[in-house]
């Protein structure tokens, strides 16, 4: 039999409960006591309280020890495992929460291991992302205090217990939650900044104010390597701000690709637009179509006789990014073709009876003709013009399915691709 039941009373279950009565009863207790429940004001504490308990309950080392000791197992006050309840709530929910219970004497908040981070966007190009790039930067952090050591005391002065938190660390605080309800919860206390202690004016160090850390300057190099990609994370272990008594936190870049005019990106394959003209539809070409990312020209040639039709797509294997870690290897680069057809300066210019004769015959009026015909006048118009909703097959030109695969060529007219399973789905970047 345990000897305390106040945890398994909170969540309304008895002691031989099984591990799935007591995930039962506290999804039912937390649905009751949501935070946000405005008939209740003190909904807040009591979730956080099932939430502490659940979590002690929920674990077998935890359970045995809370069973065989009561809270003083798991707070560090008997037993032979002498578990840490803050170390254990500070892991799980961070250190900036209190619960209901009492830990022991001096507890004042869960103990942080290591130093909060520091997290800073870097924005990058696709052409950084391509080529890699190494990147140096000067930087200011806080460092402990070399001369009270990180006590923020001015020789051997102590620290005083705060008078307006009593050496907690957090005071109650009312809220209005609603007409004639007013809420109490659990608040950092500002005189001490959470500490539960105050050093006076006359006895703070004076090169930290008191504060225990004063900024210095750093020199920080980072290195993009190839084929990273938005959002990756570079991390300097062990770079952040210091504070006494715990390891300092990493500093983690995040990097954040910008748009890119020409090309976009889908894991490793590139996609870009290229506009050739109706001779070249026609009757072929041999050229530099693009300008790569690392200032390559990249030279292509369409097979003879090969008919290109407006939004035909090819894919240039492996053209496309490298693959992070492995930049040895890449993905395709998949190219759409875009026919750009003559202006009317250049039909002024030319024999149209000649060059009719030798293009396609016009299409035959329809037959049978419908019985009623209605002249409706030529009118130009912009797409976005259109005042119906489009669907989603409108604007498909057949290549979103295709950008992200292939194996084989120099040269590929993503057309004629027979095997429909081997052709992902595009999610563009």
């Amino acid at each position: 039999m345990p000897v305390e039941t106040a945890l398994y009373e909170l969540l309304g279950v008895s002691a031989e409960a099984s591990e799935d009565d007591i995930k039962k009863a506290y999804r039912k207790k937390a649905r009751e006591h949501h935070p946000e429940n405005p008939d209740d004001p003190t909904a807040g504490q009591k979730f956080q309280e099932m939430a502490a308990a659940y979590e002690i309950l929920s674990q077998p080392d935890t359970r045995d020890a809370y069973d065989r000791y009561g809270m003083d197992g798991v707070s560090g006050g008997g037993g032979p495992g002498k578990m840490d309840a803050a170390d254990i709530f500070s892991e799980l929910f961070g250190g900036g929460m209190h619960f209901g219970f009492d830990f022991g004497p001096g507890m004042r908040g869960g103990r942080r291991t290591k130093g909060e981070d520091s997290v800073i966007p870097y924005d990058v190009t696709l052409e950084d992302l391509y080529v890699g790039k190494s990147v140096r930067m000067n930087m200011e952090k806080e460092v402990v205090c070399g001369v009270c050591k990180g006590s923020g005391a001015k020789g051997s002065a102590k620290a005083k217990p705060c008078v307006k938190c009593e050496g907690k660390g957090w005071t109650f605080t009312t809220t209005q939650v609603g007409p004639s309800r007013i809420g109490t919860s659990r608040t950092v206390c500002t005189d001490c900044n959470g500490q539960g202690e105050k050093l006076r004016e006359k006895d703070r160090c004076k090169k930290c104010k008191g504060q225990k850390t004063v900024k210095e300057k750093t020199r920080q190099e980072i290195f993009i390597e190839r084929g990273m990609a938005d959002r990756q994370k570079i991390v300097l272990a062990g770079a952040g701000d210091e504070e006494p008594g715990i390891p300092p936190g990493d500093v983690v870049f995040l990097l954040k690709a910008r748009h890119h005019e020409s090309f976009e990106r889908s894991g490793n394959d590139l996609l870009t637009t290229v506009h050739i003209t109706l001779s070249e539809a026609l009757l072929g070409f041999s050229r530099i179509l693009i300008t790569h990312l690392d200032g390559r020209g990249v030279h292509v040639s369409s097979p003879s006789g090969k008919i290109i039709k407006p939004g035909d797509s090819i894919v240039l294997r492996n053209e496309g990014m490298p693959v992070y870690k492995n930049s040895d290897q890449k993905g395709n680069l998949y190219v759409m073709l875009e026919v750009d057809m003559p202006d009317e300066e250049w039909l002024k210019s030319i024999d149209r009876v000649a060059l009719e004769a030798i293009l396609p015959p016009k299409k035959p009026e329809m037959e049978p003709k419908p019985a009623v015909v209605d002249e409706v006048p030529f009118e130009e118009s912009d797409i976005p013009d259109v005042p119906f909703h489009a669907g989603s097959h409108f604007f498909d030109h057949g290549f979103g399915a295709q950008f992200g695969d292939g194996d084989e060529g120099e040269w590929e007219d993503e057309d004629e691709d027979d095997d429909p399973l081997g052709e992902p789905e595009c999610a563009h970047q």
